[in-house]
């Protein structure tokens, strides 16, 4: 059991060494040759793993001394202690544990490094994990909005210091993670509302990547047909597709990371099966007999990985494989020009394809679920709130399903009833 030490004051002893009493029995006190210096008491006790610790605590605060070590004790029994020099270690230090632990992605932890060096180490980066405290996060989130950050990059960087703290707490350093406050307001995400192409934009587009090089045509069909990623669609290889099944084995994307062109696994690392149509099929053996697949060799997953090669698809004239910023810089882009139409940054990336994919899928009567399946998306409600305005109207169908209910509250024949 721990106890509270007054520094400045001592119990007084006679010359026998026993305690010197006042008229109520209780021990005269005297000062110490510490008195006035330093903190006067020092809360000692035994921590779980049986090596001593203390507190300090100023003049005047024997409660707060008191109530201490009465904590202590009692998260010792509930085992909820937490070491008070563990606190001192900076969220930069938790910071680079945590970003070790997300994906083995290479260009993911170069993201995540990214935000945490522009945006969050200038704030918490030097501060001890023990000392950030829910106005540190409230301050810190009001800072962000005064900036305007978009609401959705605000919840990324709020999810990676929430992160970065529970894995605090999972470590023992901190009791509770300050972001779970109730007083802290989370930054909420929106799903903005895609734009669709209308089908003559899909065809200027192509006409548009065939005048740039008849070898890039390719992309919108696939693009629309599959609905890929970019990286993914510039990963695609012949040996990916099962023509018995009339699937796609979505397996592997190309990236650039600091210099280095890979392949990897597709995003979060999850694969997946498309469904592949006769037409799409068609169009990608007429291209492959005009453009036969290269042989590409590049390391996988990071610049010191395994070497391995895939026949491509979609290559340069010279048979390299394509890093997504260098064929929107000298395919994608310049094929708007080409089928003179204006470039709109966000409504025409290559992720436009993979809107219109989903639209027609879903104006199919394709379920939600399945379309998560083959987009790969973890999560079907994501899915929903992204293409939830696409879903086909079923305004009419319920107004049949009440008009086929209205016989229950037709009044009946008259039946010589009488109205009170």
């Amino acid at each position: 059991m721990g106890h509270v030490e007054d520094r400045w004051q001592r119990p007084k002893r006679d010359e026998n060494d026993d305690l010197v009493l006042n008229g109520r029995g209780k021990p005269v006190m005297e000062r110490t040759e510490l008195y006035g210096r330093g903190m006067r008491y020092r809360v000692r006790y035994i921590d779980p793993a049986g090596a001593e610790r203390s507190k300090s605590f100023p003049d005047r605060q024997r409660k707060r001394a008191d109530d201490f070590l009465i904590e202590v004790e009692s998260d010792k029994r509930e085992g909820k202690y937490i070491d008070p020099r563990s606190s001192k270690k900076t969220f930069r230090q938790q910071a680079e544990s945590w970003v070790r632990a997300q994906s083995a992605d290479p260009a993911t932890r170069e993201t995540l490094r990214s935000r945490l060096e522009s945006r969050i180490y200038p704030v918490f980066g030097d501060l001890p994990v023990g000392r950030i405290a829910a106005s540190t996060i409230r301050d810190w989130v009001s800072a962000l909005e005064e900036r305007k950050y978009a609401d959705n990059y605000k919840a990324v960087l709020f999810d990676i210091v929430a992160g970065v703290l529970e894995t605090a707490v999972d470590d023992r350093l901190i009791r509770e993670n300050p972001c779970r406050a109730k007083t802290v307001r989370r930054p909420i995400r929106r799903s903005p509302k895609v734009e669709i192409w209308p089908d003559e934009r899909v065809a200027l587009v192509r006409r548009g990547l065939s005048v740039v090089g008849d070898r890039y045509s390719v992309v919108v069909p696939i693009g629309v047909g599959l609905g890929l990623r970019q990286g993914e669609l510039l990963g695609l290889s012949p040996d990916d597709i099962d023509r018995e099944a009339m699937t796609v084995h979505v397996q592997r994307q190309v990236k650039y990371v600091k210099g280095t062109l890979m392949f990897a696994l597709p995003k979060r690392e999850k694969t997946r099966y498309a469904p592949l149509s006769r037409t799409l099929l068609d169009v990608i053996d007429s291209h492959a007999e005009q453009f036969p697949a290269q042989p590409v060799t590049l390391p996988w997953a990071s610049a010191t990985g395994e070497l391995v090669t895939v026949r491509l698809l979609i290559v340069k004239a010279d048979g390299m494989a394509l890093s997504g910023d260098l064929f929107n810089k000298i395919v994608w882009k310049p094929a708007f020009g080409k089928a003179d139409l204006a470039y709109r940054n966000r409504a025409d990336g290559m992720h436009a394809m993979r809107h219109l994919y989903a639209s027609k899928l879903l104006g199919r009567g394709v379920s939600v679920k399945e379309l998560a399946d083959y987009l790969g998306h973890d999560d079907p409600g994501f899915t929903l709130r992204v293409y939830t305005h696409l879903l086909p109207s079923s305004h009419e169908r319920a107004r049949q399903a009440v008009d086929d209910a209205a016989g229950m509250w037709e009044l009946p024949a008259d039946d010589g009833l009488q109205a009170a």
